[in-house]
């Protein structure tokens, strides 16, 4: 009898434990909701004056901040998203690959100990903060690749993206790119690595016994399970350089044009530095049109995420 009352008694504890649970679940995913409405709504209604304002002071607004260059905020703002773009995504494609080779050496390559030696190392240059690597970029990178950007002009200048002379000092699109592929390099890595060590063992094991190398191995059994993985720590890393403030801001020249200009400076410029940079002396209409861009700069990393969620169903099936 008293069995029974204990096994009546642990069911309801878990009954309980289990509504506990999931009122807690379903708290914190109404919490991220409402946490994103209250920041799209802030957005929102602090961008207002820009368009239900005076036209004539809100043109004023825009080219006091462009120096004449813009006189709308479609003008405005354009440039600005075509920069912040450019530089994420050359960012992106030179930290992809050696994310994903650095991931692989340390989870199916690298030696016990150098592997553990190696995930401490990635996780700690996740953590730095992007001030840090501002300063690495503008004290130390530009000096010393300012060398190798003229060589890049002088023998590759025939391609568009390499058009010269190189800048010097080389505060331009294409040194901005490396210092922000070597800030989200840790963070794709990482996140790749910890899907490459969860790959069925049984599959790789299977493949080497049907006389597969360790990369051909790696090619059937490894990376066809962690694409979807691969994709979701290549947006993480990219929504990280798509709002990307500091490190722009203390290394870029800026510029507003539509330019593919790589290695001169003074052509682009993204929508978080820009925001830094002529926020202080913004007066109120200054300040909603520059939250406008900051909602224009929103709705990307939206529509980013909105699309890697859709390849990732893709990848999984």
């Amino acid at each position: 009898m008293s069995s029974q009352t204990t096994v009546t008694r642990n069911t309801t504890s878990g009954k309980s434990g289990d509504k506990v649970f999931k009122g807690l679940a379903y708290g914190a995913g109404i919490m991220i909701l409402v946490a994103l409405a209250a920041v799209t709504l802030f957005l929102i209604v602090r961008a207002m004056p820009l368009l239900t304002g005076d036209q004539k002071a809100n043109e004023e607004t825009i080219v006091s901040f462009t120096g004449g260059q813009a006189h709308n905020f479609l003008q405005y703002v354009g440039p600005l998203v075509f920069g912040t773009i450019l530089i994420s995504a050359l960012a992106l494609l030179l930290a992809f690959p050696i994310s994903v080779g650095i991931a692989l050496f340390i989870s199916h390559y690298a030696p016990r100990r150098l592997s553990t030696a190696l995930s401490y190392v990635v996780d700690l240059l996740a953590a730095i903060p992007s001030v840090i690597y501002g300063l690495w970029g503008g004290i130390v990178l530009v000096p010393h690749i300012t060398g190798f950007w003229q060589w890049v002009a002088k023998y590759l200048g025939w391609i568009p993206l390499f058009k010269g002379p190189a800048a010097d000092p080389s505060r331009t699109v294409a040194t901005v790119s490396v210092v922000l592929a070597v800030m989200i390099l840790p963070i794709i890595t990482s996140v790749s690595r910890d899907i490459f060590l969860q790959a069925p063992r049984l599959q790789q094991e299977a493949a080497l016994a049907m006389g597969a190398t360790k990369w051909e191995m790696t090619k059937l059994a490894v990376l066809p399970f962690g694409r979807s993985g691969i994709i979701s720590a290549s947006m993480l890393g990219l929504g990280r350089a798509l709002g990307e403030t500091m490190a722009v801001l203390m290394i870029l020249s800026p510029g507003m044009s539509y330019s593919f200009k790589l290695l001169q400076a003074s052509q682009n410029q993204s929508i978080a530095a820009n925001i830094a940079s002529q926020f202080p002396e913004a007066n109120d209409l200054g300040v909603s049109t520059l939250i406008a861009t900051g909602l224009v700069l929103f709705l990307i990393t939206f529509l980013v995420n909105f699309i890697a969620r859709k390849i990732t169903e893709k990848a999984r099936v």
